[in-house]
C-alpha cells in the first residue's frame, strides 16, 4: 500500500502534491490568497464548484476573521482551533486532505503551517427531504428519506433524541468512497450484531457503491434466496422503530433507501401505522396482508390444479360455467395464464419506467384494454384475467416492494408445478418453499420468527404477529434486543 504524504509547511509542496491529484479537473476550484493585517501569510484554497457559496458560508467568515490578524496570531488561531467553527478538522496528511475535500467541504493550506483543515459548507446539493414514495401510510409522519446520508441520520436522531443513539461510520467503494453509517441504540443492540455487519461490510472490496442495494447484495448470507435478508425502508419513523427494537439501520450516501437488520418473514408484513392506530383495524389489515401475500404467490396455480385435475371439487354450476367460458380458446390453460401473467408484468414494468401520470395511465388503461380485448379475441377466458387480476392486487397489498418481488417470482414456480401436477405439485412447492424458509436466518434471527422459536421470548412476540394486541399489552421488545433490555412499557 502507498504510503500517505504528510502535509507540509511550504505551501508550494502542498499546491503541487495536491495539483497531482486534481490536475484536469475543472470543476475543482483552486484559488491562492494573502491573508494576515499586512498581507503577509500566503493560504491556498481548494473546494468542488458547486458545493461552496463565497458569499455567505462560513469559509467567508473565517477568511474575515484570519484578515483581522497578525502572522503569528494566525498561527495562533490555527494552532488552538480558535477559528470559531464548531466542525473544522485538521488533516496531517495530503490523502485525509484529499478526502476531505471529496466529501463536498473546503480544504485550506496556510503556509507555515503543517495541517490542512476542513471547513464546513453545504456540502454536494441533494433533493431534500421528500415523501416517501413506495410505503405510503393512513395515520404518521409522511417524510422520507433523502439522498444524504447525513440528513437521513438527523430524521432518526429528531425522532429518538438520547445519546444512546449510536452513528458509526463506514467507507466502502475503493473509488466512490461511499460514507456508510451504521445507526443503532448503543444499549439494545447486541455488540456482537454490530461487529459482525462491520466484518461483513469489510469482506468485499468494489469500485463504488452508489446505493444501499449493492451493500445488500453483497453482505447477504443466502445471496441465491428470492426473499430478501435485510428489511428497505423510505421512512425515517419506520427506522426509528427498528432502532428503538435493538436493530441495526444501514444507510448509505446518495440512496434515499436504509436498510433494517435483522429481519423475518413478520417485520416485511407490517407497516407504520400498524402502531398508530386502533388494534382492531390494525390487526384486520394485517391478516389481510398476510392472506394477500400467500394468494400473490399460489392463486395462479391453484386455478390451473383445479381446472386442470382436480374438478370435482368444484360445484357443477361453477364448473359449467368455466367451460362455457373457455369454449372458443384455442390454448391451454397454462398457456393462458402465463400469457395473462407475462402480459401483466409488462405493464407493471412500463409503468414503472414511464414517466409520472404517463406510467400510471398505462398500468391502468393498458390492462383494461389488453384484458378485454384479449377476451373478445378469444384468446383467453373471462375467468382467467380475473385470476391473474386479482392475484396483481394481491402482490400490491404487501407493504415492501423488494417482498413482494419474491411472491411475484415464486409465482412462476407454481405454475409450473401445478400444470405438472396438479394440486400435489401445490403442495410439493408450499413444502419447499416452507423449507427453504425455516433454514433462512437474517443475521442469525429465524426468518420464520415468531412462527418457530417463540420460546425463547416467553412468546412475547406472538402478540404483535398475526394480529397486533393492544398497545397497552406490547410491554416487551422483541427478539433483537438484548434480554436484559426487553422490557420497553410500563403502566403507571
Amino acid at each position: 500500500m502507498k504510503e500517505k504524504v504528510a502535509v507540509s509547511k511550504r505551501l508550494g509542496e502542498n499546491i503541487a502534491q495536491m495539483e497531482e491529484f486534481f490536475h484536469e479537473c475543472d470543476d475543482i476550484k483552486k484559488k491562492e490568497l494573502m491573508l494576515g493585517r499586512q498581507m503577509d501569510v500566503a493560504c491556498y484554497l481548494t473546494f468542488i464548484e458547486v458545493s461552496v457559496d463565497m458569499g455567505t458560508s462560513a469559509l467567508s467568515e473565517v477568511l474575515k476573521y484570519l484578515k483581522g490578524l497578525g502572522k503569528e496570531e494566525i498561527y495562533q488561531a490555527l494552532e488552538q482551533n480558535a477559528l470559531g467553527i464548531s466542525d473544522a478538522t485538521y488533516f496531517d496528511t495530503i490523502e485525509d486532505a484529499v478526502d476531505g475535500l471529496l466529501t463536498g467541504e473546503v480544504i485550506l493550506f496556510v503556509d507555515g503551517f503543517d495541517r490542512a483543515v476542513k471547513i464546513p459548507d453545504d456540502g454536494y446539493p441533494n433533493m431534500g427531504i421528500t415523501e416517501a414514495d413506495s410505503e405510503k401510510v393512513i395515520r404518521g409522519s409522511n417524510e422520507g428519506f433523502c439522498d444524504s446520508v447525513k440528513q437521513n441520520a438527523a430524521l432518526i436522531r429528531k425522532r429518538i433524541r438520547s445519546p444512546k443513539v449510536k452513528v458509526k461510520q463506514k467507507k466502502c467503494g475503493m473509488r466512490s468512497n461511499t460514507n456508510v453509517y451504521l445507526v443503532f441504540m448503543e444499549d439494545l443492540v447486541y455488540p456482537g450484531l454490530v461487529r459482525e455487519i462491520g466484518h461483513r461490510l469489510e469482506g468485499f472490496e468494489i469500485d463504488g457503491v452508489l446505493d444501499s442495494g449493492v451493500i445488500e447484495q453483497l453482505t447477504e448470507e443466502k445471496w441465491y434466496s428470492p426473499f430478501p435478508q435485510f428489511q428497505t425502508t423510505e421512512r425515517p419513523d419506520r427506522a426509528a422503530m427498528a432502532v428503538l427494537e435493538g436493530r441495526v439501520v444501514v444507510l448509505s450516501d446518495n440512496s434515499p433507501v436504509g436498510l433494517i437488520l435483522p429481519t423475518d418473514y413478520n417485520s416485511f408484513i407490517k407497516t407504520s401505522d400498524d402502531y398508530y392506530n386502533r388494534w382492531e383495524i390494525a390487526s384486520f389489515g394485517r391478516l389481510l396482508r398476510y392472506v394477500a401475500s400467500f394468494f400473490a404467490m399460489t392463486l395462479p396455480g391453484f386455478y390451473l390444479a383445479v381446472t386442470n385435475f382436480h374438478t370435482q371439487i368444484l360445484p357443477t354450476m361453477l364448473l359449467l360455467s368455466f367451460a362455457d367460458a373457455r369454449s372458443g380458446v384455442p390454448f391451454p390453460a397454462v398457456v393462458e395464464v402465463i400469457l395473462m401473467e407475462l402480459s401483466f408484468e409488462l405493464l407493471r414494468e412500463a409503468g414503472v419506467r414511464l414517466p409520472g401520470a404517463m406510467g400510471n395511465t398505462i398500468g391502468i388503461v393498458g390492462g383494461l384494454i389488453i384484458g378485454q380485448a384479449a377476451v373478445e379475441a378469444n384468446l383467453v377466458s373471462p375467468i382467467v384475467v380475473i385470476v391473474i387480476s386479482f392475484t396483481a392486487l394481491c402482490s400490491f397489498a404487501i407493504p415492501n416492494e423488494e417482498f413482494a418481488t419474491a411472491f411475484r417470482l415464486l409465482k412462476f414456480f407454481f405454475i409450473g408445478m401445478c400444470a405438472w401436477l396438479g394440486y400435489f405439485g401445490m403442495l410439493l412447492g408450499l413444502l419447499f418453499v416452507l423449507i427453504h424458509l425455516a433454514h433462512l436466518k437474517s443475521f442469525g434471527i429465524p426468518y420464520l420468527m415468531p412462527f418457530v422459536g417463540a420460546d425463547l421470548t416467553d412468546y412475547e412476540d406472538e402478540r404483535d404477529f398475526l394480529w397486533r394486541w393492544p398497545i397497552r399489552k406490547l410491554t416487551k421488545r422483541p427478539i433483537y434486543a438484548r434480554r436484559e433490555e426487553r422490557v420497553k412499557l410500563k403502566l403507571k
